[in-house]
């Protein structure tokens, strides 16, 4: 799942203007039990960032402590997704600079306004497929351009 998604998840103001609709596909991507969900690290980072630029601090506490304890949840194993687990290593910023299976590189996807964080979650889809066998995975996105890679 990408930023857009986790931000409807957690109801981030004017970041959840879908909400309803994610929820519902939340709720039944639960209850098909035909896919595993991945929390990717970049998703982590660009929420967190989201949430510390709300304006209104009782709304960035609120969002905060949401993201908190869902957080807590995936360590503690009890979350309906798992931490996509990554090593940020020169074959990692390697990948990233190259765009992965995307065909373009990191230059033409900015050029192209997608940008570094979205590129990175699909780094992080590649290096997931390459250490696991016989899975495909995909990337859950509200957002146009990122979903035409997903």
């Amino acid at each position: 799942m990408d930023t857009s998604v986790l931000c409807n998840l957690l109801g981030i103001p004017v970041k959840c203007q879908d909400r309803a609709k994610v929820v519902e596909q939340y709720h039944a991507k639960q209850k098909a039990h035909d896919c595993d969900l991945l929390l990717p690290v970049t998703a982590i980072i660009e929420t967190g960032n989201h949430i510390a630029q709300l304006n209104d601090g009782h709304q960035r506490r609120i969002c905060a402590e949401r993201f908190d304890v869902m957080l807590r949840a995936v360590v503690n194993g009890d979350a309906p997704w798992a931490l996509n687990e990554v090593e940020w290593n020169a074959a990692h910023l390697d990948a990233l600079l190259a765009g992965g299976r995307t065909g373009s590189t990191l230059v033409e996807h900015a050029c192209n306004r997608l940008g570094c964080g979205d590129l990175n979650i699909l780094i992080e889809r590649d290096r997931y497929l390459a250490r696991t066998s016989g899975v495909a995975a995909t990337v859950w996105t509200l957002d146009e351009l990122l979903s035409s890679y997903a």
